[in-house]
């Protein structure tokens, strides 16, 4: 029997900068499903014809068309929208399936921000609904789900059938489910069976039958599949016994099993176990992993076309006999996650997937759409279906080849087979999951959350901390409603936390053991590092550029908005947990990594609405004219604190707006110097008086010279390696070269002061 003992560690009700994006979505006018929408689609009656025509079947053209929206509580019109077929075998069916693109002809046009709608007709299936149960079961589960409900189609004020609006998989999908939404997304479609190819890249994007099989949907101008290329590569070429460190590095494992679950209950034979097709993979940027998202979920529920008993089919052997499916097979291969996937196949089992649950539901659909079903006259005819087919497909087989089961005949018998199949002693070790903290600054208490499961009890929870002085200090956590973990024995756990009191290196992870003697750790391989600023560390938005056309380039040789941060401390300062932004109302738009910046050192970021493009590039653009930009980072409570900020008015191409005098002063008109040290305008024509720095030979083997020019006074030198670590000081007087020796390969950073001003940085590469 499972025993399921779920431990939120929790010290304080916090917002953490580890944690993840809720992906549970609230349900829109566009998808309630306690109505029945009516659509309807007004386009001239000769594009009707050239849609329907057999010679314009696989044509994706959006044709001209008025969309109306009314499900009783709205009732909206939006001109000048694109429609046109969609799909694959439905191209060819007498009912068809219909995309409507909503910004086609408008750009950025949406209707509660979606920009595109897929109307569904589900011709191969009786139920025509089938596709909803699986969002209901996603939705369940917790899963990336699309949302799902049925409505009703007009075209030209024609009743054309009942269909199943499902959500479509795009960037506005992912934006409302992850933290970034602007990571790769690929629509993975026959044959896309994730087997390596090559180190190459270029490999995965094949095409077959006129597109590819990895089909980027997302950053198609930059076209890099290297993130996909890496992911199939450590999926196919890693042991089993080093397959959990590199693939959870890269893949959400935990929530794939899930998924693994969800497809084997739903009999979606379609999907990459078995088919090697219908699913989407998207790399999230905030975790740095895929995710997989499985759609077009019509052939499920007891459909099939391969002749297979998908109601019945082994659980631990339910992908292709024939061909390897490294997704499903690599994963299972590994005893601890067969171990996990049986414990949330139980899970399920026992919590959601039971056919009276199920009956519920269908009950509520039935009564919805009876009447809707019963005059729609393409329902009729593919297969000759009938309103007593709809009736009797959710309980029972009908004499049709696709149709070997009912919905709720199907539900019972792979809940039965799920049953009996699944392993009597899996034993799984302790599931820990979404690792959440916060970064604090010196003097402040440092905060850790994760969630834990079980398919036994929890002995003991530790989370162990090593300081920047290297001691470990572990911290038990508990449920007593004595230790900042809410009521006792709520499973619940907490602890009196850590007190940081020196700023610098900090790193820690999560211990647990069960009464079974299994243990894990979290972060599995290696453990979490942050780093602690002093509590008044000093860091300025320095310097912005909102009208980019061609006075500064980043690496992909685009002008784009950039902001310059500035150390104008005499200490490092790590950037990892901070946050820029364009809203005030949205301060944690952009979390900035684990970056060090050493005094008088400047770092651009690129505000170009483009991460993909790399770690300094931001998911927001800045407004030419009226705008802003805050700096923040988020307290022990998770509310933002603004370390600095500025609204500014209307900007001029190619000038840039800066703190004159540089670091401190107020923000006016500038020589755009992203980079480097600020200047007014007025004084761009002659720049003779500054004391001029050397650094040479740069890149150096280490035997340096450091020369200061048209200054008598004595100037200090300190010198910072890449993780800030101040490694080496002098004094030089001007006018005299010194030489300086650095043992170690790597970046450096040289700072000149005098008398204590900082006058100027210099980057330094050492190469032996």
């Amino acid at each position: 029997m499972l025993i399921r003992n779920l431990l939120i560690l929790v010290l304080v009700l916090l917002y953490f900068v580890g944690g993840a994006q809720s992906i549970l979505v609230e349900e829109t006018e566009l998808y309630r499903d306690d109505v029945l929408p009516r659509i309807d689609i007004f386009l001239p009656a000769d594009s009707l014809d050239w849609l329907y025509d057999s010679d314009n079947l696989q044509s994706n053209i959006p044709l001209h068309a008025t969309f109306v929206f009314d499900n009783g509580a709205v009732n909206d019109t939006i001109e000048n929208i694109g429609f046109r077929l969609r799909g694959n075998t439905s191209r060819n069916a007498d009912k068809k399936s219909f995309k409507v693109d909503l910004n086609a002809f408008v750009k950025g046009q949406t209707y509660y921000g979606v920009e595109k709608i897929n109307l569904n007709g589900q011709h191969n299936d009786p139920t025509i609904s089938r596709a909803k149960l699986c969002s209901y079961l996603g939705e369940e589960m917790e899963l990336v789900y699309m949302r799902t409900n049925h409505v009703e189609l007009y075209i030209n004020g024609a009743y054309h059938g009942l269909y199943t609006n499902v959500e479509h998989i795009d960037e506005r999908f992912v934006e409302k489910r992850f933290e970034y939404p602007s990571g790769n997304l690929y629509k993975c479609l026959y044959p896309a069976d994730l087997n390596y190819k090559s180190d190459n890249p270029d490999a995965y994007k094949q095409i077959i039958n006129g597109r590819r099989a990895y089909d980027l949907k997302t950053n198609t101008e930059e076209d890099n599949y290297e993130d996909l290329a890496e992911f199939i590569d450590i999926l196919n070429n890693s042991s089993s016994q080093d397959l959990p460190c590199s693939l959870e590095k890269v893949f959400n494992v935990d929530r794939y099993l899930k998924y693994i679950v969800f497809d084997i209950l739903t009999g979606n034979w379609d999907g990459p176990i078995y088919n090697k097709n219908n699913f989407y993979l998207y790399f999230d940027l905030s975790t740095e992993r895929f995710e997989y998202i499985p759609y077009d979920l019509d052939n499920t529920l007891g459909i099939d076309w391969l002749n297979k008993d998908w109601g019945t089919r082994n659980m631990y052997a339910w992908s292709h006999s024939d061909e390897d499916r490294p997704l499903y097979s690599k994963i299972l291969e590994v005893p601890e996650y067969r171990a996990r996937f049986s414990y949330y196949m139980e899970e399920a089992l026992i919590d959601v997937y039971e056919s009276s649950e199920f009956e519920i539901i269908i009950d509520e659909i039935i009564a919805q759409i009876e009447s809707s079903v019963d005059d729609d006259q393409f329902y009729t005819l593919d297969y000759g279906f009938d309103v007593q087919d709809f009736l009797d497909a959710f309980s029972e087989s009908l004499p049709y080849f696709q149709t070997d089961y009912g919905v709720l005949d199907f539900i019972s018998k792979r809940r039965e087979e799920c049953f009996d199949q699944l392993d009597s002693d899996y034993n799984a070790s302790p599931i820990i999951s979404n690792l959440n903290y916060n970064i604090p600054v010196n003097g402040e208490m440092l905060y850790v959350q994760g969630t834990i499961v079980d398919d036994g009890f929890i002995n003991q929870v530790e989370i162990c901390f090593t300081t920047p002085g290297g001691q470990e200090n572990c911290f038990q956590m508990w449920d007593d409603g004595n230790h900042e973990d809410a009521n006792a024995n709520d499973g619940i756990f907490g602890s009196d936390g850590m007190l940081i009191d020196i700023k610098g290196k900090y790193s820690f992870y999560l211990q647990v053991e069960d009464n079974n003697g299994k243990e894990q750790r979290y972060p599995r391989c290696e453990d979490k590092v942050i780093h602690v600023n002093e509590s008044n560390f000093d860091l300025r938005i320095n310097e912005f550029m909102a009208k980019n056309d061609a006075s500064f380039f980043d690496e992909a040789d685009e002008a784009d908005d950039w902001i310059e941060l500035y150390n104008n401390s005499s200490n490092v300062i790590y950037l990892e947990g901070l946050y820029l932004s364009d809203n005030s109302d949205k301060p944690f738009k952009y979390r900035l990594s684990d970056i060090v910046i050493v005094p008088g050192l400047y770092k651009v970021f690129w505000a170009d609405n483009d991460p993909e493009q790399g770690i300094n590039h931001m998911p927001f653009k800045l407004s030419g004219s009226d705008g802003f930009v805050g700096l923040y980072r988020k307290n022990a409570e998770g509310a933002a604190v603004v370390i600095d900020q500025i609204t500014y008015g209307a900007q001029e191409t190619d000038i840039s707006f800066a703190r004159i005098p540089n670091g401190t002063g107020p923000f006016e008109l500038s020589k755009p110097t992203p980079g480097y040290f600020n200047e007014a305008l007025s004084l761009i024509s002659d720049n003779q008086q500054q004391t001029e720095l050397s650094v040479f030979p740069n890149p150096s083997n280490g035997e340096i010279q450091l020369e200061v020019e048209r200054t008598n006074q004595n100037v200090s030198v300190i010198v910072y390696n890449s993780l800030g670590q101040k490694v080496n000081t002098m004094d030089i007087r001007g006018g005299v070269r010194h030489n300086m020796t650095l043992e170690a390969t790597g970046l450096y950073y040289i700072t000149f002061k005098v008398e204590g001003k900082l006058l100027t940085t210099q980057k330094l590469v050492v190469s032996k």
